[in-house]
């Protein structure tokens, strides 16, 4: 049965009662060769585990568990764990686990599911919660070598973006302190059932053995660089100051600034990853 079929995949649906839930951004990918690629941008063997997320009717899964150790995919709509169940019951080193990523501890399932081995994170990310997922699995890596992922194109440029780029937003820096980032293809909405009203891209970030830059505390770290692009028109120096987590009062700041001989007037994309490392080391060492 060919899972990534438009008519296949709409019987499958109709005889459930099932409907495409736009809510969650369901839009499942049907192209062959799109499929092929991002198994292949993978790198998966017989020795690698596999994070999906979103696995939808199955039709990456089932090209992810012919070729890796084991799959553990995380799917959130009830009505198609079923519909999963049939579709990969030719594969015993398939666990589906009904949840929102969101809400599971990233290291427990790792201990759950993966015994030996490394691990790869595989998803067509739903485009209306992608940064969240994107950051919740940066900052809670349980040890993960890379992610490769479907996104809207437009958020596809911003987490490949080097830091002070046009495109960059808060999650360019923590990607770029993370992994390293890159294209893998962009995808037309075609290429999905229901069809999108955008484009989209595989991109893959490879997990840095050890980051560009040193700083003392990285959850201080990546609320500083949150903190910089919650209110874009304002500097720096207003929306930091303003942030109760920082908790750092403006005149001090001010003077980190000065001692860095960085500009008051600075806006948070105009800073390099150095330069916001040192700010959240320097904040760090005032407060101990």
């Amino acid at each position: 049965m060919k899972l990534n079929n438009r008519n296949v995949i709409k019987g499958q649906m109709n005889e459930r009662g099932l409907k495409f839930n736009k809510a969650l951004g369901q839009n499942f990918l049907i192209d062959d060769s799109i499929l092929d690629k991002i198994v292949e941008a993978s790198e998966i063997d017989a020795d690698t585990n596999v994070l999906e997320i979103g696995p939808g009717a199955g039709a990456l899964t089932c090209r992810l568990a012919a070729a890796a150790k084991k799959v553990a995919a995380v799917e959130i709509d009830t009505g198609l764990l079923p519909l999963l169940g049939e579709n990969l019951s030719g594969f015993d080193n398939v666990n589906i686990i009904h949840g929102d990523i969101m809400d599971l501890s990233l290291k427990e399932l790792f201990e759950n599911e993966f015994e030996s081995g490394p691990v790869k994170v595989v998803a067509n990310l739903p485009y209306y919660i992608t940064t969240p997922i994107v950051m919740k699995l940066l900052e809670e890596n349980p040890g993960f070598e890379s992610l490769v992922i479907m996104v809207q194109k437009e958020v596809a440029q911003r987490l490949t973006a080097h830091p002070g780029d046009k495109n960059c937003g808060a999650i360019t820096y923590s990607v770029n302190f993370c992994c390293e980032a890159e294209t893998v293809i962009d995808v037309p909405p075609e290429a999905f059932m229901p069809v999108p009203k955008v484009w989209s891209s595989v991109i893959k970030l490879t997990a840095r053995q050890k980051p560009p830059v040193d700083v003392i505390d990285e959850q201080h770290f990546f609320t500083l660089i949150k903190a910089a692009f919650l209110m874009r028109r304002k500097t720096f120096l207003n929306c930091v100051s303003q942030n109760e987590v920082i908790n750092v009062k403006k005149e001090t700041l001010r003077e980190i600034l000065r001692e860095l001989h960085i500009s008051e007037n600075i806006r948070g994309e105009a800073l390099s990853l150095v330069q916001f490392s040192q700010i959240s080391n320097a904040i760090i060492k005032r407060n101990l």
